[in-house]
């Protein structure tokens, strides 16, 4: 992939989000949407933002049982979407179910452990180890389901990507060295997700929330 980032267009008002598409399409690689995005717009606002020409990152973090996460991913076929998000915790079944209904040419990527949880969020709901632990443990279950690769915050990627030499690594929750942290308790730079073997970067308000989105964008471009 010549550029790695996808930049998250998960604005409110559609015309908003395909004018910054417009704006930044030569210094990103793809456009992701996510659940905010697609409640509010469906099929309609993908169909509008695939006009802008790069490719489409559906980030539906799907999570439900097997057969009706397969159906809902016959459903967004229409879409040609290059990518789509599952969930790893909804086990091994219900992957290799969303990656057999999936499009011949979309990649099936399971979120591991979301970016705004830390080891303490983890053991509120159960989990007795630590998001380092966790994340491998579902990346060998989404590896063992066929998937295409995960999602990882930047902490992991690397040792992910060691024990999957093949794997398709979308590392979100990425901020440049002076950016602030937000929600997000476990980012890293663009350039410490990439050289820890991240495919695709996922950056949203470092780009979309600044005063000039362009020299944003070119400006962690210029960091890889």
């Amino acid at each position: 992939m010549s550029n790695p980032i996808y930049l998250a267009l998960d604005l409110p008002r559609l015309d908003a989000a395909v004018a910054l598409a417009q704006k930044v399409r030569g210094h990103v690689g793809g456009l992701k949407l996510g659940l905010e995005f697609f409640c509010a717009h469906g099929h309609h606002g993908v169909h509008e933002v695939a006009k802008v020409g790069l490719p489409i990152f559906l980030d539906l973090k799907l999570h439900d049982i097997p057969n009706t996460v397969a159906a809902a991913m016959q459903s967004i076929h229409v879409l040609e979407p290059a990518i789509v998000t599952i969930h790893a915790s909804g086990g091994r079944a219900m992957m290799e179910d969303a990656k057999a209904a999936a499009g011949e040419n979309c990649k099936v990527v399971a979120v591991t452990v979301l970016t705004s949880l830390d080891d303490g969020d983890l053991g509120a709901v159960g989990v007795n180890s630590t998001a380092h632990d966790q994340a491998l443990r579902l990346a060998d279950l989404a590896q063992e389901a066929g998937l295409d690769g995960i999602v990882c915050s930047g902490h992991e990627v690397a040792a992910i990507h060691k024990r999957w030499k093949n794997g398709f690594f979308v590392v979100p929750g990425l901020r440049p060295a002076e950016a602030a942290l937000g929600d997000q308790k476990r980012a890293v730079t663009p350039r410490a997700a990439r050289d820890g073997g991240a495919s695709v970067l996922v950056i949203g308000r470092p780009i979309s929330r600044a005063e000039d989105p362009v020299a944003a964008a070119r400006a962690i471009e210029a960091t890889l």
